[in-house]
Formats: structure tokens, sequence, C-alpha cells
């Protein structure tokens, strides 16, 4: 499991982290807001541990930054802060859970798997692009059936047409844990979909821009 943990305040960052990694836990460490964002909106983690006091962006407007983007990656606050207003604030920002500090590590890993034994929502979910549509849910697209990781694949390019989704982005997103050893196969997978493309006759194509990603196009 990959965790992104952005807080400044270095011995708790290094002493958190080291006890995540202990448990099995492979930990993104941010220092400041800012450099938080950039890591956050990649899409890649499966639990993000924000602090709310943060230099140049706090963790509440990196929470909003991030659920602008529709990344729906668990985030729990951390804060000093104890009112019930900062809690609210973070909870109604999109926060998934909250821990005051002081905390205890064997606590924080407890939430983080309380959050990963969450089912997750199966939205009911359509995606346009020029003569294409994909149902998220029933993973069609144009009414053909997809494989689950075909349509973790699509559904990923889907969303921003035109604008290149790395490799590494869609391995992390569609295979996650199982990425590793994977790169090559992707490849499979496209061609599966662009087979199923040409049958139903889109204009729609995927264009590979070799060694960086995949992006939608129409011819």
């Amino acid at each position: 499991m990959r965790i992104l943990y952005v807080e400044d305040e270095k011995f708790l960052a290094d002493a958190v982290k080291h006890n995540l990694e202990k448990n099995d836990f492979v930990v993104d460490h941010a220092a400041d807001g800012e450099e938080g964002l950039n890591m956050a909106i990649s899409g890649i983690y499966d639990c993000i541990v924000l602090d709310i006091m943060l230099p140049k962006l706090s963790g509440i407007e990196i929470l909003e930054r991030v659920r602008e983007r529709k990344i729906e990656t668990p985030v729990i606050m951390l804060s000093a802060l104890s009112e019930v207003e900062d809690k609210v604030r973070g909870l109604n920002c999109g926060a998934d859970d909250y821990l005051a500090k002081p905390f205890k590590t064997v606590e924080l890993i407890a939430r983080i798997n309380a959050l990963m034994r969450r089912p997750a929502a199966v939205k009911d979910e359509k995606y346009q692009y020029s003569d294409l549509t994909f149902d998220a849910k029933e993973k069609t697209l144009n009414g053909e059936a997809l494989t689950a990781k075909e349509a973790g694949i699509i559904g990923e390019l889907i969303k921003t047409p035109g604008k290149l989704v790395q490799k590494e982005f869609l391995l992390s997103k569609v295979w996650g844990g199982e990425a590793y050893g994977e790169d090559n196969y992707i490849e499979v997978y496209m061609s599966r979909l662009r087979k199923t493309m040409r049958k139903i006759g889109t204009k729609v194509q995927i264009k590979t821009s070799r060694g960086l990603g995949y992006k939608l196009i129409e011819a």
C-alpha cells in the first residue's frame, strides 16, 4: 500500500514514516503544501495522510484542489487543532477521517486500514468523448463489454481526452500493487482496446507516445 504523508515537522515525519514502513507501507513524504499538492494530484496513492498546518499551502487547500480534480483517494487529516469547526471543515471539504495530534502511529495505521477495508462505491457514471460512450458501472464501451483492466484503462483516458496519460499512472491506477513487471503487458490491453474500437467503428483512436504514455484523439 502506497501512502503520501504531508507533514512539515521533520522529527515527527521521520518517526511516523519509519513506523509505517516497518508495517510494510510504502511511504512518500512531502514537507510543504506545494510539494504535497504536486504529489497528491498524481493520483497514484492508496491513501493520503495530510497535516492541516503546512507552509506554502494548507492541508485544507490541498484537499480542496485534490477533490476539485475528482481524485477520490482517501484522506486522513492531521492537526493539533482540536476545535470542532476545524474537524467539520476538513470533513466537509472531502476528508475521510480526522486524527488529532499528538497521536500514536498504531492508531494512524488502524485508521488507514479501516479506510482501505471500505468497499469502493460503484459509480453510475458515463463518460462521453466524440462518438464514444464509456459506462463505468457496466464496464462497456458503446455497449461492447470490456474486461476490468480494459475498463480501467479506457476510463482514465476518456476522463482527459486529448491529454497524455502517463504509462506509470495507468499502471498504478489499473494494476495497483501488481504493477511491477507489467510495463509491457499494458500493450496487450491497448491492442485489445483498439480492436474493440475498430469493431465499434469509432473515429477516436488511442495514440501512443512511445516511452511516455497514451491519449485519446479524433482521427
